[in-house]
């Protein structure tokens, strides 16, 4: 274990999110999302959820505020503006960040698999709420001096 860093971060997870450069993607995936599909590099995280998973992660990697829609789930299958509980677990993370400016945009199912297939990783969670999957673009680390 380590001083300060959630131990669900385990040394896989740390060194992709090490690794990501500005702009890359992870994906936080549910546990019925198609991660040994589409993933480029998949860690299972079987025993973890979204809510967990979502806020250690958020706790070591700056999102990209850069560009529009840093933070994306899934839409609701035709129901695009339907809000489910995992939608409200994803924000209620993203209001705990420290300027709590950045908003969960939803994209169609396929979409964000597309996005997902690009994505630098994804961690594959046991996740069982409906909609449990997101993706968190990369931002840079705001240094003193910078």
């Amino acid at each position: 274990m380590l001083i300060g860093i959630d131990p669900i971060l385990n040394a896989d997870i740390l060194h992709a999110l090490r690794a990501m450069g500005h702009g890359d993607e992870i994906v936080i995936a549910d546990g019925s999302f198609p991660a040994q599909t589409l993933a480029k590099r998949l860690i299972c995280m079987e025993a973890a959820d979204l809510p967990r998973m979502l806020k250690a992660v958020l706790s070591v990697m700056p999102v990209d505020e850069s560009e529009p829609d840093p933070v994306v789930g899934m839409e609701v299958i035709g129901e695009p503006d339907a809000i489910v509980p995992a939608h409200e677990a994803i924000q209620n993370a993203l209001d705990t960040l420290p300027d709590a400016a950045i908003k969960l945009t939803r994209v169609e199912r396929f979409a964000f698999y597309q996005r997902a297939k690009e994505a630098f990783a994804i961690i594959a969670t046991g996740e069982t709420l409906f909609y449990g999957n997101v993706i968190i673009r990369k931002g840079t680390v705001k240094l003193a001096g910078n």
